[in-house]
């Protein structure tokens, strides 16, 4: 026997072992069976009787057959989701069952199946949309799976001779609630971001709200409920029917708004697990940063705050920008709520762009939990004496603020340059959108929220990633590689005082990483020399300023700090929700 508890021991006898885990009941987990536990998990099993049922997710060397799903039964288990795509299972079963299935040789690694939430007038203007639309492009053709809380069927969203609707697939994978549409209001307003046409807008309104691609296709994989959560293995069955369907609806993009904090190294999570194999297979994958900058509870100021499954090397992290209302880039800044890199454990530098996000108007879905409990927040037509209000017409669009919202204005760019050249690899558009983003920001700028308080933000590489979404530039790039674009990791040298960059070690044998030394891809030449304070790969010397006149932010960053995972993650708020919503104004809070 590889663990110490046994089948009696899970009524109340102890193993004596120092090493051991101690649960409740004064039974012990041999760390050989507690290494295959996520902490969280392990937390959970600690603080409960050992016949308490959790939702589990596991994952084993293969992908499991009929005999693991009978041994389940046999436990007094319940399977919800066969998840193949990551060789694992979502699962129920009582606490002491969790360990018994632990030592099994046939069990990698066991995770909670945790709560996931969700995470263009100016907009399309900021990131230059426009001028790709003269080049003719618009998404034709091209399927983009929104992962959310559904897709109402707005008019904006019909085919552009209005005989149909662009949404070509839908699937609910919320527990008991077959019905894929739109109970929230997020996805609607997401899916809007990336491919409403904006027809709704022509007449009345102050602005025309067309999405980036306005004719790309949409598959609805539904995941979250009507108040906006879902779990991780709804997540991973709705990733997987995406690539299910890949070559059917041309899923070419797969937009994740949503997420949450992060537990383990990537290479564990199965929210990690299940985007890689959604990049392998061909599907450009954009996701939310995250909306945690704000958070300083550690003495981070908002560092170290990137959601998973955004912690990710291979996918494509997006931070939010504030366009300050106007046409120009030229006086955006960052969004004080994006929240910012490295990743947790890994220290993956992210995001790996920005994109506008603070108060975007997309679609609005009449009834939904949002729009109901926030109808202030609603954008309604215009008459001619400039009144806008429901005695003009009822409102079609609404207004919301988030990384949930500059996702889709990647996911959208990723459907343009598909369009052009459907050859592109993932890796090749991350690469390309990465090297032409805009990059000459100013060193520092102050945000300030609707209660008054300010939050200062420094434009380094872990607040910016590689620059702001540049569509255009983007598009008229050539550069070409066969390698992988994987965003690096970061190294603190306790000797040098110094930071450098790293490439993970994941990297599949005889496979490159694009950039690296290479002219076309260097370093400096995708982050830009700006983002960098030193020489060579050096990013930082012990002099670091974190947007202050002091370095104490860097020795909390770099020393055994939360973000070497040696701490605990209390920091961090419990999903990726939108920013906060003033309840007396009904105005989004991250403005």
């Amino acid at each position: 026997m590889i663990v110490l508890l046994s089948i009696t021991s899970l009524h109340g006898s102890t193993v004596s072992d120092s090493t051991s885990v101690s649960l409740i009941n004064g039974a012990k987990i041999s760390p050989k069976v507690s290494s295959k536990i996520s902490p969280d998990l392990l937390e959970r099993i600690q603080s409960v009787t050992l016949d308490t049922r959790i939702n589990i997710i596991v994952r084993y060397r293969w992908a499991p057959r009929q005999e693991q799903y009978d041994n389940v039964r046999e436990h007094g288990g319940r399977v919800h989701r066969r998840l193949h795509s990551i060789k694992s299972a979502a699962l129920s079963l009582p606490a002491g069952a969790i360990l018994i299935l632990a030592k099994q040789a046939e069990v990698e690694y066991i995770t909670l199946d945790r709560p996931v939430a969700m995470s263009l007038d100016y907009v399309t203007k900021a990131v230059n949309a426009d001028i790709a639309w003269s080049y003719g492009l618009d998404g034709s053709g091209i399927g983009i799976a929104i992962i959310d809380s559904g897709v109402y069927s707005h008019p904006d969203l019909n085919t552009a001779d209005g005989s149909g609707s662009r949404i070509v697939y839908s699937e609910s994978f919320v527990p008991n609630d077959a019905n894929p549409d739109d109970a929230y209001g997020h996805g609607t307003h997401v899916a809007g971001i990336a491919a409403g046409d904006g027809q709704s807008s022509v007449n009345g309104y102050k602005g025309e709200y067309r999405g980036i691609a306005p004719n790309a296709n949409i598959i609805n994989l539904r995941v979250l409920d009507a108040n906006g959560r879902g779990t991780d293995s709804g997540v991973v069955s709705a990733i997987q029917r995406a690539i299910e369907l890949q070559a059917q609806f041309n899923i070419r993009i797969i937009n994740l708004s949503l997420g949450r904090r992060v537990f383990e190294s990537y290479t564990l999570d199965p929210l990690c697990q299940a985007v890689e194999q959604a990049w392998k297979a061909g599907i450009v994958v954009v996701v939310a940063a995250g909306n945690y900058g704000r958070d300083n509870s550690l003495g981070t100021r908002g560092y170290a705050t990137i959601a998973a499954p955004g912690n990710d090397p291979y996918v494509i992290t997006v931070g939010a920008t504030n366009t300050m209302n106007t046409y120009s880039r030229a006086d955006d800044t960052i969004a004080s709520y994006s929240s910012k890199g490295p990743s947790l454990f890994d220290h993956v530098v992210k995001p790996d762009l920005v994109a506008p996000g603070n108060t975007v108007v997309s679609l609005g879905d009449p009834g939904a939990t949002l729009e109901s409990t926030y109808p202030k927040l609603n954008i309604f037509p215009c008459n001619a004496f400039g009144q806008c209000n429901s005695t003009v017409g009822p409102s079609q669009y609404f207004r919301l603020s988030g990384t949930s919202m500059a996702t889709p204005v990647v996911s959208g760019a990723a459907a343009l340059m598909i369009q052009q050249d459907p050859t592109l690899t993932p890796d090749l558009i991350k690469a390309r959108m990465m090297k032409t983003a805009y990059k000459f920001f100013s060193n520092f700028s102050v945000g300030m929220d609707h209660y008054g308080y300010s939050y200062s933000s420094q434009s380094d590489l872990f607040t910016y990633g590689a620059g702001y979404l540049d569509i255009p530039a983007a598009l008229n790039n050539k550069d070409s590689g066969a390698g992988l674009a994987l965003s690096p990791y970061v190294v603190y040298n306790p000797i040098t005082h110094t930071v450098t960059l790293k490439y993970p070690n994941t990297v599949p044998q005889g496979t490159s990483v694009l950039w690296g030394t290479s002219v076309v891809w260097g370093t400096s030449v995708v982050w830009g020399s700006n983002m960098f304070v030193g020489a060579s790969s050096v990013l930082w010397g012990s002099s670091v300023v974190w947007g202050t006149d002091t370095n104490s932010a860097f020795s909390v960053i770099w020393g055994t700090s939360v973000i070497w995972g040696t701490s605990d993650t209390s920091a961090f708020s419990a999903d990726d929700g939108d920013c906060p919503i003033d309840p007396v104004t009904g105005l989004a809070v991250c403005q």
